[in-house]
């Protein structure tokens, strides 16, 4: 995901394509009925590491970050994982030393594919270099292989992720120019439909997610998602980013709440925050921006809403420049991480 947040000229797009009602069979599931999901996605915990950075609880004490997580109410995990960076953060070798420790913290997993060497997100979603001069054919038979690569990999360690997320942020599709959705909606089907039969022909019990920015934004999820079923996609569940700020936080999350009961009931499904965040040095208000998320999804008829992750809340200092993390310049939690207490 990372901020570098460039604003789509969509706005426009959105006024235009109609949306049309979609086939009522989407072959998807409803959520876990026995538990509610608090996560973190932590991908930079290991290059933090390496770059002598590290956690401490309330006393001051050195601990790890995934036990001071747990210690917070933190179930779950979510890791990115990038074809071939160039600094080798974030690829397969380094997200099996994360998911491991997360299991071993007796944490859920959930995998966020981005299907590019660096950062995917609504501004960008560049190809991987290997893949770069594929045929339209080609690029999705390698996706689909690449995707049960990756999973076949995490099984040797005895690692299977609860959710696997199939692009990053695809409010225009992803793997541009083929999966461009607002040109190419058919081929962005055609690429969903593909890491999400690769998924459940791995484990039929992955549970797979479509993850778009803006979970307040109706307009777009309508247009993507109609766009989506309409070209023969499947999907378990909603993935929704959301980013207030202190005056807009109450408006954002009832904006989300109907959205996320707009998913449910338009598509069959099921839904989840998959990334949230709010300036670090207001951590205040970021406690209550996240206690009435995490109340809003968790009240959702019938266990539809599966959990609320924040992105990258162990960052701190201004680690790469960014400032939304939720722990303090000493390396320990703010309040804003007691939320998840609840």
């Amino acid at each position: 995901m990372f901020k570098f947040k460039i604003v789509l000229l969509l706005g426009i797009l959105y006024g235009t394509i109609g949306c049309s009602k979609p086939n009522s069979s989407n072959n998807v599931t409803t959520g876990d009925t026995t538990k509610f999901y608090k996560g973190a996605d932590v991908s930079w915990v290991t290059e933090m590491e390496a770059a002598g950075w590290y956690y401490y609880d309330s006393l001051g004490i050195k601990t790890d970050l995934f036990t001071l997580l747990k210690q917070k109410g933190i179930n779950a995990i979510r890791l990115r994982i990038w074809v071939n960076p160039s600094n080798g953060w974030c690829n397969l070798n380094d997200v099996i030393a994360k998911a491991t420790r997360a299991k071993q913290a007796g944490m859920d997993i959930l995998l966020d594919f981005h299907y590019s060497d660096t950062w995917a997100d609504p501004g960008k979603q560049t190809k991987p270099a290997a893949w770069l001069n594929l045929a339209f054919p080609a690029l999705v038979n390698t996706l689909s292989t690449y995707t049960t690569q990756v999973l076949q990999a995490l099984q040797q360690k005895n690692i299977v992720p609860k959710w696997v997320q199939i692009g990053n942020e695809v409010d225009n599709g992803m793997l541009w120019e083929d999966g461009r959705a607002s040109s190419n909606m058919n081929q962005f089907a055609t690429l969903i439909e593909a890491g999400y039969k690769a998924v459940k022909n791995f484990n039929q019990n992955i549970q797979v997610i479509v993850h778009v920015s803006n979970g307040y934004n109706n307009n777009l999820f309508r247009w993507l998602f109609d766009g989506l079923k309409n070209n023969g996609a499947q999907w378990d569940i909603i993935g929704m980013s959301l980013y207030p700020d202190s005056t807009n936080w109450h408006s954002y999350n009832t904006q989300c709440l109907s959205n996320m009961n707009d998913m449910i009931n338009r598509y069959n499904c099921s839904v989840m925050i998959c990334e949230a965040g709010m300036p670090v040095n207001q951590p205040a208000i970021c406690k209550q921006f996240l206690t009435d998320l995490i109340q809003k999804v968790r009240g959702i008829p019938n266990h539809n809403g599966i959990g609320v992750f924040y992105w990258e809340p162990e960052c701190y200092n201004n680690w790469q420049g960014y400032g939304l993390g939720a722990f303090n310049v000493t390396g320990k939690p703010t309040d804003a991480m007691n939320a998840f207490l609840q």
